[in-house]
């Protein structure tokens, strides 16, 4: 049973398009720095094997977030939440058009990550309240749509930005597309307070985190936040000097990496519903690992960028699907917002790592034009952090259909 008001459950498409919108600006958010990274580089003088550390910044300032909010979202009206969350996150971006250096560059983005984690949890737990479990991987595969979405038309667009304004211009668009997004969840949501109804142990933090279930859950999301983005933050500067793919196509190679996405989240969103996550998940981290070995272990790669990339975007569709629609399992109705924020800090916390020690491993050659230097090594522990994550999906799955009748989440 949803608690939504039932005029909601009438509108229950438009509510996840506009769920959909809110990831879609979260998402480009954070992805267009990445391909930005060469053009704000150049400008502001920052050397391109640390533009993992701005990347970083976001994420970690984003798990901080989720910390703080996994012990207070799931007080406020979900209405709310999401609008504040959206707000702030629309200003940190704008600030980041006004960054002179390094520094100030860093402080805008943990601004937006601040607000961008929360964004993300309150988006999924409203999902999650209103959808039964039976139809939920197919709605995960609409609001992780974004992401596609985000590949194919988000960041291309705000690298032709780039190009024709300068690396700023995306922020600002970008930033006003945030706000029209908080003021339509205004207007279209409706008071979302069900879960201030609920009261027992599920309201318990040590009762929700303690179990065996939950923990193993943000594990796996820390672990596979970790792998991915270890690879992800270079994957720009990669293909732009190493492979050597002209700057005029990195907005094509985008387009394409999303619309391989966004084909793969139509077709596996239903098939997460009838073959279970644990297929769907093995198979995407097995995608994964191959694209990961064959495009960056052997030096050349023996993938180019435009058949590298889509098939990279592919799997990790593939993968987040059945994780996520997984996880949505995992807790309660009065627990959903808060465990969704802890999930965003651990998969923030597990993108800032994995970032992190990318920018510990590789370095840039000067000589070379700033190519980087150690990306099989990178690609080889990222491949070994990926191989583990199956036997741990079907662990949490086994696990929740054991749980104590009254820990089972409804529909669970």
């Amino acid at each position: 049973m949803s608690d939504a008001p039932e005029a909601l459950l009438r509108s229950e498409r438009a509510v996840l398009l506009l769920l959909a919108a809110v990831q879609f600006v979260n998402i480009v958010d954070f992805m267009m720095v990445m391909p930005l990274g060469p053009d704000f580089a150049r400008d502001l003088g920052i050397d391109t094997a640390k533009l993992g550390v701005i990347g970083g910044a976001y994420t970690a300032s984003a798990a901080v977030a989720g910390v703080l909010g996994s012990t207070v979202l799931d007080r406020f009206d979900r209405r709310t939440a999401l609008m504040v969350a959206n707000i702030g996150l629309a200003f940190g971006t704008l600030m980041g058009a006004f960054a002179t250096d390094l520094n100030s560059l860093l402080a805008a983005r943990v601004l937006a990550g601040f607000f961008g984690g929360p964004a993300t949890a309150v988006a999924y737990a409203i999902v999650t309240d209103l959808i039964p479990i039976a139809r939920r991987g197919r709605a995960m595969g609409m609001i992780m749509g974004a992401f596609s979405i985000a590949s194919v038309l988000g960041v291309p667009a705000g690298l032709e930005l780039a190009r024709f304004g300068g690396w700023r211009t995306p922020f600002v668009v970008l930033a006003a597309a945030g706000l029209l997004v908080a003021v339509v969840g205004r207007v279209l949501l409706p008071s979302l307070r069900g879960h201030l109804q609920r009261v027992g142990p599920a309201l318990d933090m040590a009762a929700l985190f303690s179990r065996p279930v939950v923990i193993g859950a943000l594990i796996l999301n820390l672990l596979g936040h970790l792998a991915r983005f270890s690879i992800i933050p270079f994957i720009s500067p990669f293909v732009l000097i190493n492979m050597g793919l002209p700057r005029s196509e990195l907005g094509v190679l985008y387009m394409v990496g999303g619309v391989s996405s966004l084909i793969t989240l139509r077709v596996m969103g239903p098939l997460v519903d009838r073959l279970g996550v644990s297929r769907v998940f093995a198979a995407g981290s097995l995608g994964v690992v191959l694209t990961t070995g064959v495009a960056f272990v052997p030096e050349p790669g023996w993938l180019p960028p435009l058949a590298l990339f889509p098939l990279f975007m592919a799997s990790t569709s593939a993968a987040n699907v059945a994780q996520q629609t997984l996880c949505t399992a995992v807790p309660g109705p009065a627990e959903r917002a808060r465990y969704q924020s802890a999930q965003s800090a651990l998969q923030h916390m597990g993108a800032a790592l994995g970032a992190s020690i990318g920018t510990a491993i590789l370095s840039s050659d000067p000589e070379n034009g700033g190519s980087l230097i150690g990306m099989p090594i990178l690609a080889m522990f990222s491949m070994t952090i990926c191989m583990l994550l199956p036997p741990l999906a079907v662990w949490v799955k086994t696990s929740l259909a054991a749980q104590p009748e009254p820990l089972r989440p409804v529909g669970g």
